[in-house]
């Protein structure tokens, strides 16, 4: 029987994460396999408070508090870390706690698991659930990232990953600030599933324009050296193609670009290999719910 870690990142939606794990609880009712959760609260300013009814599918669930507010991609990264040091388990499913990773899912991730041995398995995004102008950006997103680092990542933290590739991911310093572009580092070859984006449980959605341009830039961080060389011949071949009608107007741009080269190579300091070996240090102290 498979031991399989759900890890969960939350902070102050504790509403939210109790109707997650109920679900979670329902549609893994009948699928043989040992499950456990690993909620990883980050240093939440409201009050824990976790609503269970009836839960019996999983085998334990744990709440990991954290000292210092990190972010979600911290918070995944400490919570691999956690596991991989101190659980006995076969496949960690990263999964955000409002419901905009759905539950359901779960069953097809298990499916694969039963076809593909030892493979990471990734949620590929196949829709969205936002607005026109967000669904817009994400697009853009996702063609800027392709155009300057030659990578295709469809997918976010909703993934199943064995134990091998868990752990590559806490021996690369990478994981401590983008997981999506660490794992396409680390793994060539992964399994993709359909994956749609739910809708939140409980109130509107914290992916604004900013932190997706954030989250944005620091995939993009991640492949730093390709993106420099692209961006040489870009502006190599931008330059030959306006010099004869160089401009403010023209030269946008350029400053564009460059504007995007010093925002990942500062989001590339944030890869910090010293604090991510040092993560578990920021637990507080560690809850038991089962």
């Amino acid at each position: 029987m498979k031991k399989i870690y759900i890890l969960i990142p939350i902070y102050n939606d504790w509403e939210s994460v109790s109707k997650l794990l109920n679900e979670i609880n329902y549609f893994i009712k009948d699928v043989d396999a040992e499950f456990s959760i690993t909620i990883v609260n980050d240093a939440s300013s409201v009050q824990q408070n976790i609503n269970l009814n009836k839960i019996d599918s999983f085998k334990k669930i744990k709440i990991l508090n954290m000292k210092e507010n990190k972010g979600h991609a911290r918070c995944i990264a400490t919570g691999l870390k956690y596991i991989s040091e101190k659980q006995d388990y076969d496949y960690i499913i990263p999964m955000d706690g409002d419901g905009e990773d759905r539950p359901e899912e779960i069953i097809e991730f298990i499916n694969q698991i039963k076809k593909f041995t030892n493979k990471a398995i990734v949620g590929k995004r196949i829709k969205r659930s936002e607005d026109l102008i967000f669904k817009t950006c994400y697009e853009l997103h996702k063609l800027i990232t392709f155009t300057f680092t030659g990578k295709s990542i469809k997918f976010g933290n909703y993934t199943c990953l064995p134990k091998s590739t868990v752990e590559k991911m806490i021996n690369e310093k990478a994981t401590w600030n983008s997981f999506s572009g660490s794992l396409t580092k680390i793994e060539k070859n992964l399994i993709e599933i359909p994956s749609i984006r739910g809708i939140r449980y409980f109130g509107p959605s914290k992916m604004s324009f900013f932190n997706l341009l954030k989250h944005s830039l620091s995939i993009i961080s991640v492949f730093r050296r390709t993106v420099l060389i692209r961006s040489a011949f870009f502006i190599i071949v931008y330059i030959l193609m306006i010099k004869s009608n160089a401009s403010i107007l023209t030269s946008i741009p350029l400053l564009l670009l460059l504007i995007m080269i010093y925002s990942i190579s500062s989001l590339a300091l944030r890869e910090n290999m010293d604090e991510f070996d040092k993560a578990l240090s920021n637990i507080n102290n560690i809850d038991t719910v089962k």
